[in-house]
Formats: structure tokens, C-alpha cells, sequence
């Protein structure tokens, strides 16, 4: 008699907020929508690109300015087996009332049902209107500590359902919480980002994360967006090499790369 061990997938969940490149104006910059356009629809092939080399998924949190903007960038996005999510309208001025309007927008757009939504700067949201707006799911809670930004030290960690809404917050690693996002793999050594993931998903069984295109798009060479080096910090083709490798670890120790709606698929029917 033969015992049968299901084996458990380790899932990660690699997402990017897809937003026309807004950050300068924080720094008192004046940058037209179009501007930001062109540095975020570089950004945004150069990720296809990496993620088509090495056969992975993964999610696009899309506002509705960039898919009316670059429609033949969505149109990649989906056609190479990615998974479009709402990321509000204008992702400088986020209204209430985005919730509802970006999907309207991206849904009549595309022609797809959008299940996803996260709020621009992964800042609050109503979890009224995001049921009442029909998503299925919710990934708009970092929930670390990190000061001026997010204040999230009892938020829970991992997955959990509101209703009939599923919440996916970005992982952070267990009991200090440190949030393992955009910035982290920008200034950390690689080997010690890549240790910390892999101590999450030794502990949750998945991993979630974000990025945004502009990330990918050479910051450095531009002095006059007023950048902090921190976010400057390995960006452009340095950021395509450690979104690569990061991918390329993940890989040869067998874990797959999901869409964030497969995700909530699976869990729901387990």
C-alpha cells in the first residue's frame, strides 16, 4: 500500500504598479503626464522583456492613465499571459470615486473583467467600495512600519478574506516585519534580499511583491527629476539584472510564478 504526499507549491506572487512616473512632482518638480509617460512605457517593456526571458507571470496594477496612454503596452501585458489589475485613475490624484471609475475605464478598454485593485501608494482605501465595486480581491496593505509612510505593525501579515473580498497584503518578513518591496531589493546586498524572501516563504508558503516600471528606467542619467539616490539606487539595467536574478533564484528552487486572480482561485477552493 503506497502513501501519497501532496506536495505543496510555494506560489510568488510578482506584481507592478504600472502609473505614469509621477515621482519628481513630490520633489517640486514640474513633469507632464506625457513626460511620465515615456519613462514608465520603457520601464514597462523592459519587465516584459525579462519576465518573457525567463517564462513567468505576473501582475500589472494598471491606472487608467497609463492604459488609455499606452494602449499597445496593455495590450503586450496581456497578450504574453499577464493578469491587468486596476491602480486607481491619476495616480497623483487619487479620488475615492477611482475605485469604481479605473475599472469602468480599464474593463471598457480591454475588454477583460478586472478582479484586482490596489490603491496608488498603497495608501487606505474604502473595503466598502471595493466589494460594492465587485473586485475579488484587495492588495493595497504594506504591512510594515515605515515611518511617513505606513503604519501597519498590527495589520495582518498574510492573506486573509473581508467579506467576500480577498486582502493580499506585500510581504514582510516575520516578527520584525521588514518590508521586502520596491525599495528593499533597490539597496539591500542581492544575497541578503534573496535570504530574507526565502525565510518568508519558509514561513507563509508564498511570496508578494511590487515594483514599478520607472524603477527600470535609467534615473541616474536624469538629474534634473530630483531623485533621492535611494530610489536612484541600482536603478535602470542594474534593476533588470536584480529583477532577473531574483527571478532566476525563485525558479531553480521550483517555485511558481502565479497571477494574483490564480492565486485567489486557489486558495478559495483548498
Amino acid at each position: 500500500m503506497y502513501l501519497c504526499t501532496q506536495i505543496e507549491v510555494i506560489m510568488i506572487l510578482l506584481s507592478f504598479d504600472t502609473e505614469e512616473f509621477d515621482v519628481p512632482r513630490e520633489h517640486g518638480v514640474d513633469f507632464s503626464l506625457e513626460e511620465g509617460m515615456k519613462v514608465s512605457v520603457v520601464g514597462t517593456n523592459r519587465i516584459l522583456d525579462c519576465l518573457k526571458e525567463n517564462g513567468v507571470k505576473a501582475t500589472f496594477f494598471c491606472t487608467s492613465n497609463f492604459v488609455q496612454n499606452a494602449p499597445e503596452v496593455v495590450k503586450r501585458i496581456m497578450n504574453e499571459g499577464h493578469e491587468v489589475a486596476c491602480h486607481g485613475c491619476d495616480h497623483w490624484q487619487p479620488k475615492a470615486t477611482d475605485v469604481f471609475r479605473s475599472k469602468e475605464i480599464i474593463e471598457q478598454q480591454t475588454g477583460i473583467t478586472v478582479n484586482g485593485y490596489r490603491q496608488p501608494r498603497m495608501f487606505p482605501v474604502s473595503d466598502e467600495d471595493i466589494e460594492k465595486a465587485g473586485y475579488r480581491y484587495n492588495s493595497s496593505l504594506n504591512p510594515a512600519f515605515i515611518p511617513g509612510r505606513y503604519m501597519h505593525l498590527t495589520a495582518p501579515r498574510t492573506w486573509f478574506m473581508r467579506n467576500k473580498v480577498m486582502e493580499i497584503p506585500a510581504s514582510v518578513t516575520p516578527w520584525i516585519r521588514f518590508p521586502l518591496f520596491w525599495l528593499a531589493l533597490h539597496n539591500l546586498p542581492e544575497k541578503l534580499y534573496h535570504m530574507m524572501v526565502r525565510r518568508v516563504l519558509s514561513h507563509d508558503g508564498y511570496f508578494v511583491t511590487y515594483f514599478h516600471p520607472w524603477e527600470f528606467f535609467e534615473l541616474k542619467e536624469h538629474p534634473e527629476f530630483k531623485m533621492p539616490f535611494i530610489i536612484k539606487n541600482h536603478s535602470g539595467l542594474q534593476m533588470v539584472q536584480r529583477l532577473d536574478s531574483l527571478i532566476k533564484m525563485l525558479k531553480s528552487r521550483g517555485h511558481e510564478f502565479i497571477t494574483y486572480t490564480e492565486f485567489v482561485e486557489r486558495k478559495i477552493s483548498e
